[in-house]
């Protein structure tokens, strides 16, 4: 079930990667660096604000939707999210306060009101392990984004209209699974469910929504100190990367923690501490390989999908943030799992501040010394700080396993892959497309022939489990 759960939500975040890939191949060859800056500036914006207005509801989400033992909390959400959104007017003057003008702050407010409806809706789609439904409106707002973005390029490529296309996008997927995630709702304003859910939950708002600000502080440190122009850039670069290597992480998270609120509760600790070490050895077989060989290849991967405008500056900080992903993935798609099974929501606050005082400090600092590249690392800085103060929560918290012989093996493959993969870089004379084909191709087989070679997260087994299933399901369908 985890696998088949994690990859779903793996196929959706693939594809709508693609799509995202294509619309930043398009948006930076139509938009100009500063219209760009301001339409990443916007979405930056939002996605803070968007945390907040949902954040409230996460963990009623994954504790009490997930259980699926009768219990209809959305009619809850949908009352607590429409009071949130009436702090609308107040985003609006911050929006101004960090130096969006009044229509890009305006179109950053309703995109954020959009996002925190379509994240609301996934979240309840995801608690019932309902992935397919969830990859129809992953795929459904990539695309809506892309044709509308186009649509605005050819009428008036500014970047408070491309937000407003972008807020049109989400909307057009919230419709999407609407009837599937909301169809019988009732919204009563509980006033004891509410102040209720206002206590437990804001914990966890205000560490996801200063994380989230964490995220977004190096883009505006940038365009105050440097210029909108030199943000657009900086983000187009930061989102290429964030974009390709957070999709498997997060299509995993997706099954990893519903599943393991299920366990513990039907099965108890022992259980989910199994559950949670072969989690983090799937994920760190994942994502640490394709942190390390983004890294590698990262230049020629920037001049094919990048504007000419935005190349030069990617390549230097590309693969700095291909291993500040790294330290994230680890962070929010395994540690909190803590924070989440021991209920110690401040925990998460903690970890946040720990981030985001990291990440201020830095990037102030390491910008004024080296311009733009200096962010990059900033974000590096903050996000190694960020994963040795959640791994020290944890022994606080839920003690979760961290299997360190079966660690060692991912690390040995993917180092022996990267350094493969470099080395096959130098001796190639081919063009940026044809090259990073051939350098992928190279990376996959070498880490797949380790894989099987050290039996990383029990690849034989599974597969010949696969094999197997797949002989018997083709031998009832022959006998039928």
């Amino acid at each position: 079930m985890l696998i088949g759960q994690a990859s779903i939500n793996l196929t959706a975040n693939v594809l709508s990667a693609l799509l995202g890939l294509f619309s930043v191949f398009v948006f930076t060859r139509l938009f100009a660096p500063h219209d760009y800056g301001i339409y990443l500036l916007g979405t930056g914006f939002a996605s803070v604000i968007s945390v907040f207005l949902v954040g409230w509801f996460r963990n009623l989400i994954l504790s009490g939707h997930a259980r699926d033992d009768g219990t209809d909390i959305r009619g809850l959400v949908a009352s607590g999210y429409l009071i949130c959104c009436l702090t609308a007017p107040i985003t609006w003057l911050l929006a101004r306060l960090v130096g969006l003008d009044a229509t890009a702050a305006f179109a950053a407010v309703a995109l954020s009101i959009a996002i925190g409806l379509f994240e609301l809706t996934q979240d309840l789609l995801r608690a019932r392990l309902k992935a397919l439904s969830v990859m129809r409106a992953t795929l459904v707002r990539a695309g809506a984004l892309l044709a509308l973005g186009v649509v605005v390029a050819l009428i008036g490529p500014t970047g408070f209209v491309l937000l407003l296309a972008a807020a049109s996008a989400y909307l057009v997927a919230v419709l999407v699974q609407a009837r599937s995630a909301w169809r019988g709702t009732i919204i009563s304003f509980d006033r004891a469910g509410l102040r209720s859910l206002a206590r437990t939950g804001l914990p966890l708002t205000l560490s996801l929504t200063l994380l989230a600000i964490s995220s977004v502080t190096d883009r505006f440190m940038i365009a105050n100190l440097i210029g909108a122009a030199d943000a657009g850039k900086y983000v187009a670069a930061l989102d290429l990367v964030r974009q390709t290597l957070m999709m498997p992480a997060m299509s995993m998270a997706a099954a990893f923690f519903p599943m393991a609120v299920q366990i513990q509760a039907r099965q108890g600790d022992a259980a989910v501490r199994t559950h949670l070490a072969d989690c983090l050895e799937l994920l760190a077989g994942v994502t640490l390989p394709a942190c390390l060989g983004f890294a590698v290849i990262a230049p020629h991967v920037a001049n094919v999908i990048l504007g000419p405008d935005f190349r030069a500056l990617a390549g230097e900080i590309m693969p700095v943030i291909a291993l500040a992903v790294l330290f994230q993935v680890l962070t929010q798609q395994y540690l909190h799992a803590s924070f989440l099974l021991s209920g110690r929501n401040s925990f998460y606050l903690i970890n946040t501040a720990s981030i985001i005082a990291a990440n201020v400090i830095l990037s102030y600092a390491l910008v004024k010394l080296h311009g733009t590249v200096g962010a990059a690392w900033a974000r590096l800085g903050a996000d190694v700080a960020g994963f040795a103060c959640a791994l020290l929560l944890t022994r606080l918290a839920y003690p979760i396993p961290i299997p360190l012989g079966r660690l060692a093996l991912i690390v040995i493959a993917a180092l022996a892959m990267a350094l493969t993969v470099g080395a096959l870089d130098r001796a190639l004379h081919l063009a940026d497309l044809p090259a990073s084909i051939v350098l992928v191709g190279a990376g996959f087989a070498v880490y797949a022939a380790l894989c099987w070679l050290f039996d990383i997260a029990r690849l034989r087994g599974r597969l010949k489990q696969g094999l197997i299933m797949f002989r018997t399901k083709l031998a009832n369908s022959n006998v039928g």
